[in-house]
C-alpha cells in the first residue's frame, strides 16, 4: 500500500441491531475490539469501545449506531467482497 491505509468505514442500514447482525455474520473477517494486522478485522464501535458513552455524543463524532470499521488484511479480495455481502445482507 502507498499512499493511505487500509482502514475505511460504512453504516449499516438499520442502525444498531443491522451493525451488530452484519459483524455476527462475517465469516472471513473477524470481530475485534481493536483494529490492525495481517487478517481483516472488524469492529462495532456502537457496541465495543464507544459503548460507554452516552448516544448523542457518540453521534456528534460521527459514531453511528449502524457504523463499522474495518481494516483490510491479506485476504483473497474476492473473498472479502463475498464475505461482506452475506453479511449486509444478513443485516
Amino acid at each position: 500500500m502507498r499512499g493511505f491505509g487500509g482502514i475505511l468505514s460504512f453504516e449499516a442500514q438499520g442502525g444498531f441491531d443491522a451493525g451488530v447482525r452484519t459483524v455476527e455474520s462475517l465469516r472471513v473477517a473477524s470481530l475485534a475490539v481493536s483494529l490492525g494486522g495481517h487478517e481483516t478485522l472488524v469492529t462495532h464501535p456502537a457496541s465495543t469501545s464507544s459503548v460507554g458513552i452516552p448516544r448523542e455524543d457518540r453521534e456528534r463524532s460521527g459514531i453511528t449506531d449502524g457504523l463499522i470499521r474495518v481494516s483490510v488484511g491479506l485476504e483473497d479480495v474476492e473473498d472479502l467482497i463475498a464475505d461482506f455481502d452475506q453479511a449486509l445482507r444478513a443485516a
